[in-house]
């Protein structure tokens, strides 16, 4: 019975300390020679490799071998443990935007109202946690591909492959995120919706907590498409610029 406390409420504290450690081993050992802000955003992306990519792994696992997934499904154990990773996760991230970064109120909003998602779908209403994993797995199938464009963008100035690694990522990148984002996102926050609109999960799931995480998660995705479109108004202005230098060098 311990050991079963253990692994289903405890674990937070154990993911927790794995991702402080990860962070400071970037912080102090990898990225040392770097400068302090470049240090800290580069160990912000090593914690996020090391969440992004295993949570849309184990997320996916603990979605399909529940064989009553549903919207108004109990948590499974292992549910709870990927919520516990991903919690210990943006714990770990938003005190990296408090320390060094905090008057970037966009993102720590942002993790703390992803928090406040993941949090009630563990330890208040303990049901729900397939529409939340879903929806982490979808927001986490892109972070390893975005993680390596991050840091390619930021030393391809100084560093030809990593300017050819950010070049060459940033095409493909950009659709796959513009399709999961833009497209399947939504329409799963769509059917989730309608789903808990319909009382089917009265009494499970307060109309208050659903409500919520529809607000987040769209205005999340709302930030997702205009951050994306953004991007991709970049990438088009550089590359007719690229195609006009190239017209006047021939």
């Amino acid at each position: 019975m311990g050991m079963q406390l253990l692994q289903q409420n405890w674990l937070f504290f154990p993911f927790f300390i794995f991702f402080l450690s990860i962070y400071l081993i970037g912080y102090f050992i990898v990225f040392r020679n770097k400068n302090p802000k470049i240090r800290s955003e580069f160990s912000s992306c090593l914690i996020s490799l090391f969440h992004g990519t295993p949570a849309a792994i184990f997320g996916a696992i603990a979605i399909f071998s529940d064989t009553n997934r549903g919207f108004a499904a109990a948590n499974t154990s292992f549910q709870k443990t990927v919520l516990d990773y991903s919690i210990a996760y943006f714990v770990t991230d938003l005190l990296h935007y408090i320390v060094f970064f905090p008057s970037d109120v966009l993102f720590i909003a942002h993790h703390l109202a992803t928090l406040f998602v993941i949090v009630t779908c563990r330890h208040v209403v303990s049901h729900g946690a397939f529409s939340v994993v879903v929806l982490l797995v979808l927001a986490e199938v892109t972070s390893l591909c975005q993680n390596t464009w991050t840091l390619a963008g930021a030393c391809r100035k100084e560093d030809r492959f990593a300017a050819r690694v950010y070049d060459a990522l940033s095409p493909p990148f950009y659709v796959v995120y513009t399709i999961v984002r833009g497209f399947v996102g939504p329409y799963f926050v769509f059917r989730m919706v309608l789903f808990y609109a319909s009382g089917l999960a009265h009494g499970l799931v307060p109309t208050w907590i659903w409500v919520s995480w529809a607000v987040v998660v769209f205005s999340a995705i709302g930030v997702s498409i205009l951050w994306i479109y953004s991007r991709w108004v970049d990438f088009i202005r550089e590359r007719k610029i690229a195609t006009k230098l190239e017209q006047k060098i021939s």
